[in-house]
C-alpha cells in the first residue's frame, strides 16, 4: 500500500507539531513547509523539509514546485486572500486540502449548547474569528461551484506544555506562587474546554485522506467541561499552590487591558460545550485521554525546567494590580 503523501504548511506550532509527529508514527509521507525550525519544539524527525513563507503565496508556490502530495493541510492560513492563493496554487493537484479554522467563529453569545458543526457563525468581536469565517466561505463556495476538496477542521482551545490558558501566562503562575491574586473574567463559573494537541492529533491525522471528510467540516475537542476557576485551581495545584482570585466582569477586564478584549470577549466570556459525535463517526477510535489536571502538571513542569521561560510582564502585573485594587 503506497504511503499517502502530506504536505503541511505549519508544522512546528501548538497544534500542527503533534499532527506532524502522529502522522509520521503512523507511516505517512510527510513534508513540512516552514520558515525556519521551531525554537520552542524539537524538529519532526522522519518528515522531509520545505522552506517557504506561509504568508507569501509565491513563495509556497516556488516551494512547492514538482512536489506532488495527496493532502495539503494549512496550519498558518489566517485570511480569505491566503485561502484564494491556496486554491490557485493546489487546485487540480490535491485530493484533500485541510483547512483549520477556530471554534471562535461560532456565535457569541452561543444560543444552544452543545454547540456542533451546524451551530451559526457570527463573532462582533473579534477580527481574527471574522477572518476565518471568511476564508471558510471562500472554500465552500469553491466547494460548491468546482468540487475543490475542502475540509475544514475547527479546534477550540488546544494546548501544550508551553501554553499557559490564563491570558497573564506566565504572571499569573508567578502571582499565585506570591500569594497575591490573579484576576478571572466574570464569576469564574463560565464552562471552557481544554484539549490537548496529542488528543487533537488523533482525530486530525485521522481526517486526512479520509474520503468521508471531502467537502465537510469537523470540530475536534475534548469531552472535559471546566470553570475557569476550575483551570486556575489546577494550575495553582500544579505551581505547589492555591489560587487567591479576584473576579472581574469581562467588559470591565477588556477595558482596562485592551489585548485581552477580542479574545476574551469574543470567546472565553462565553461558555462553550462541544459534541464531537460527527468526527468520532469519521474517526471512530478518536477519544482525548489527557485531562488537564494532568496538562497543568506538563505545563508549570516546562516553565520551572528553564527560568529563561518565566517571564514576569512587568506591565501587566502592574495593570493586574490595579484591578485587584479596584474590585479585590
Amino acid at each position: 500500500m503506497t504511503a499517502l503523501r502530506v504536505l503541511f504548511i505549519g508544522g512546528n506550532g501548538i497544534i500542527s507539531s503533534a499532527c506532524s509527529a502522529l502522522a509520521v508514527q503512523r507511516g505517512i509521507e510527510l513534508t513540512l513547509l516552514n520558515r525556519g525550525e521551531s525554537t520552542t519544539r524539537p524538529p519532526i524527525e522522519g518528515a522531509r523539509h520545505l522552506t517557504g513563507d506561509a504568508d507569501d503565496a509565491e513563495s509556497i508556490r516556488e516551494a512547492v514546485k514538482g512536489h506532488e502530495f495527496d493532502v495539503v493541510a494549512n496550519f498558518r492560513s489566517f485570511t480569505p486572500d491566503q485561502v484564494r492563493a491556496d486554491l490557485e496554487i493546489f487546485s487540480g493537484r490535491v485530493g484533500q486540502y485541510v483547512y483549520i479554522s477556530s471554534a471562535s467563529a461560532y456565535q457569541k453569545p452561543v444560543a444552544r449548547l452543545p454547540i456542533t458543526e451546524s451551530t451559526p457563525l457570527r463573532n462582533p468581536w473579534w477580527k481574527y474569528s471574522r477572518n476565518k469565517i471568511a476564508s471558510e466561505d471562500v472554500l465552500v463556495a469553491a466547494y460548491r461551484e468546482s468540487g475543490f476538496p475542502a475540509t475544514i477542521v475547527r479546534p477550540s482551545h488546544t494546548y501544550d506544555r508551553t501554553l499557559i490558558p490564563l491570558d497573564a501566562g506566565w504572571t499569573a503562575i508567578e502571582r499565585m506562587r506570591q500569594g497575591r491574586p490573579i484576576v478571572i473574567h466574570g464569576d469564574g463559573t463560565s464552562l471552557w474546554t481544554m484539549t490537548h494537541n496529542t488528543d487533537f492529533a488523533k482525530a486530525f491525522v485521522g481526517l486526512l485522506g479520509h474520503p468521508m471528510a471531502i467537502g465537510d467540516t469537523f470540530q475536534i475537542t475534548s469531552d472535559e467541561v471546566l470553570t475557569w476557576n476550575g483551570i486556575a485551581d489546577l494550575l495553582a495545584a500544579a505551581a505547589g499552590t492555591e489560587a487567591n482570585v479576584v473576579h472581574v466582569a469581562s467588559d470591565q477586564l477588556a477595558k482596562h487591558i485592551p489585548s485581552m478584549g477580542p479574545g476574551l470577549l469574543g470567546d472565553k466570556a462565553h461558555s462553550v460545550i462541544f459534541d464531537n459525535s460527527k468526527v468520532k463517526s469519521v474517526v471512530p477510535d478518536y477519544v482525548a485521554t489527557v485531562p488537564f489536571v494532568d496538562g497543568a502538571r506538563e505545563i508549570v513542569d516546562w516553565y520551572d525546567a528553564d527560568p529563561a521561560r518565566r517571564k514576569v510582564d512587568a506591565e501587566l502585573d502592574r495593570a493586574l494590580d490595579e484591578l485587584v485594587e479596584r474590585f479585590g
